[in-house]
């Protein structure tokens, strides 16, 4: 069962792995060396991420294909946007709502690698509003035997 308690903790580890990034090679790249080593990153902290990941667009009822492409989708369950720009324009977050609406996902993540602080300009997180509707709770497990 999806809940927030299960997505969140993920976030948080994509976005440690994002400052990660922001740390070595700093401002000033091109998205594409972003994306390679955020990639690299987030696969050696034990996510299970992929990029470029395309997805169906369904209009009016008819799947016209995999017409667009995610930069990173997260264990299966969040979507990251990589940018490389002067600012997050207002654009990008409609962009990755977009995104989230389409591919049938809850929580992105919005990141800007060429800024000088990720938590201050650089991260910009955004969920629909079925998340809110999510249980909050720790389910429990069966104890290891």
């Amino acid at each position: 069962m999806i809940s927030q308690t299960l997505i969140n903790p993920d976030a948080y580890r994509i976005v440690g792995c994002a400052f990660e990034v922001h740390r070595h090679p700093g401002p000033g790249l091109p998205e594409s060396v972003y994306q390679s080593c955020f990639l690299k990153e987030l696969t050696g902290a034990g996510l299970t991420a992929f990029s470029q990941v395309y997805v169906p667009v369904i209009y009016k009822g008819s799947n016209l294909g995999g017409l667009f492409k995610l930069d990173i989708l997260v264990n299966n369950l969040i979507l990251v946007e990589v940018k490389a720009t002067e600012g997050i324009l207002p654009l990008y977050k409609a962009q990755l709502l977009s995104y989230l609406k389409l591919a049938g996902k809850l929580k992105g993540l919005l990141i800007n690698f060429n800024c000088v602080s990720i938590t201050k300009e650089g991260l910009v997180p955004l969920v629909k509003e079925e998340f809110a509707k999510l249980s909050k709770q720790i389910l429990s497990v069966a104890p290891w035997p």
